[in-house]
């Protein structure tokens, strides 16, 4: 676990959950991601600001991770906090990119999970600055 400790089985089973779903987030391997989502998940982006953009039912949370990967090809997101309870998890976390010219940079956020019946139902992100 990443500095996360699990009160009960079932906090133990969602850290689980959301630390694969991070793996293979930064693996871009939209596959592994989506094999994690339920049917009916939500997905809400940091962008554009203030309130991002809603992504509502398997489809349409595939689609918008598929062009993040597309778009953002060396991205990583680092955690640094987890905290979980229940169907409920939150992780810290700091995204670094690169771009073709040489360009870096990294902002912090944090995103919310919802679990149910071994998937994930609620993504829902947040960004500083």
């Amino acid at each position: 676990m990443t500095g996360a400790r699990a009160c009960t089985e079932e906090t133990a089973q969602v850290v689980a959950l959301v630390e694969a779903f991070n793996q293979a987030f930064n693996r871009q391997d939209i596959e592994a991601v989506m094999a994690l989502m339920a049917d009916d998940c939500v997905f809400e982006n940091t962008y554009p600001p203030p309130d991002g953009t809603r992504h509502v039912g398997w489809q349409a949370v595939r689609e918008s991770f598929a062009g993040f990967f597309r778009s953002s090809p060396g991205a990583s997101f680092e955690t640094e906090e987890m905290v979980a309870l229940g169907d409920r998890c939150a992780v810290r976390w700091r995204y670094r990119w690169g771009n073709h010219g040489g360009e870096t940079g990294h902002v912090r956020g944090i995103d919310l999970f919802r679990v149910r019946d071994g998937k994930i139902t609620e993504k829902l992100s947040y960004v500083k600055g």
